[in-house]
């Protein structure tokens, strides 16, 4: 038995000197040591010695595993750290090269205008709406008091799905929607995209707007003018000086057109705002109270003001983008500008 021990002790050193790597090791090792190992084996033979002599040579097999143990762990820390120095060889980088140059992403310009406008409204109290894209005839229009023989139900002007299916044209419809589940006070506004038909250097079929709308009790044209000029300076700088024309919409009365000294030029011209001084932002008014009636709202009791803006115009105007077509077109030289 003690020469079989030996043999088989010797053959698993042998076998742990010649290991390459730690795998190998690991193969010599289930080899001799596991479960279904040589010294498994000679353990199970220990059945056949006499009774008295099982003891001794109980410890022999233990003994020359303990043995082995320490011969393959020290062989296995020699291999660690050559496979480790090798590791690090092959790893090592030429810090004399140049390096890659890794690009950081950033907000679309039509994103940071909505971004910006929204914080300014949310935090003048306004709520945050949103709504369908596919809209109905009767709250893309009939609701908002545009009769079936108004221009902006032309073909040319609306894609229409069904002769009752739009994409939406402004964002209004959902301040129609609002008025029919809440009831006044309601200050909320309604950023998405909108739909025309159009298409040219100011203009794209699909655009971007915000809509907004207050309704509560004795709300004036002067609240409109002061909210929008609040808003103005809040967006452009303080120095941002507002100016309102006369102008009509369907769903208000009185309407406004609203200018801001340009952001280029401060009001003093340049090509930006054709030598005016001015750029037109947005349409607003007061709501006509057959909109307020349509919805089931008093406007005896109840008075409303509205307005709208196209974001990309807003962009236009606060970047001095010369032509709104740059900003779909993901052109990445535009799109650094703005980081």
């Amino acid at each position: 038995m003690k020469t079989i021990l030996d043999k088989i002790l010797n053959d698993a050193q042998k076998e742990t000197d010649c290991a390459s790597d730690l795998k190998g090791l690991n193969e010599v090792r289930i080899k001799f040591l596991g479960k279904n190992g040589e010294f498994t084996a000679v353990m199970k033979n220990l059945k056949d010695i006499k009774a008295e002599e099982r003891p001794l040579f109980g410890k022999l097999i233990n003994d020359a595993k303990v043995i082995l143990e320490g011969h393959i762990a020290f062989k296995e820390k020699e291999l660690s750290v050559k496979e480790l120095e090798e590791k690090l060889l092959s790893e090592t980088v030429d810090i004399t090269l140049p390096g890659k140059r890794v690009e950081y992403g950033s907000l679309h310009p039509i994103s940071i205008v909505i971004n910006e406008i929204t914080d300014i409204f949310t935090g003048l109290g306004f709520d945050v709406t949103d709504g369908p894209e596919i809209e109905t005839d009767k709250f893309n229009f009939e609701m908002l008091n545009i009769p079936k023989d108004h221009p902006a139900r032309d073909m040319q002007d609306t894609f229409y799905i069904t002769d009752d299916i739009v994409l939406r044209t402004q964002t209004s419809s959902m301040q129609i929607r609002t008025m029919l589940k809440q009831k006044p006070p309601i200050r909320i506004i309604n950023p998405g995209k909108v739909y025309r038909s159009d298409f040219d250097s100011s203009h794209s079929p699909m655009f971007h707007q915000i809509e907004g709308l207050a309704v509560d009790k004795h709300i004036t044209l002067c609240d409109l003018l002061g909210l929008l000029g609040e808003f103005a300076k809040k967006l452009f700088s303080k120095e941002t000086k507002t100016r309102f024309r006369p102008s009509y919409f369907p769903f208000t009365e009185p309407s406004v057109e609203v200018d801001v000294t340009c952001s280029e030029c401060k009001g003093k011209g340049c090509p930006l705002c054709k030598g005016t001084g001015w750029m037109e932002i947005l349409g607003a008014g007061i709501v006509n109270p057959r909109v307020l009636e349509n919805c089931g709202i008093d406007s005896g009791e109840y008075s409303a003001l509205a307005f709208g803006m196209g974001i990309e115009r807003i962009a236009i105007t606060r970047f001095g983008i010369s032509d709104m077509r740059i900003v779909f077109e993901n052109d990445k030289r535009f799109l650094r500008n703005y980081r």
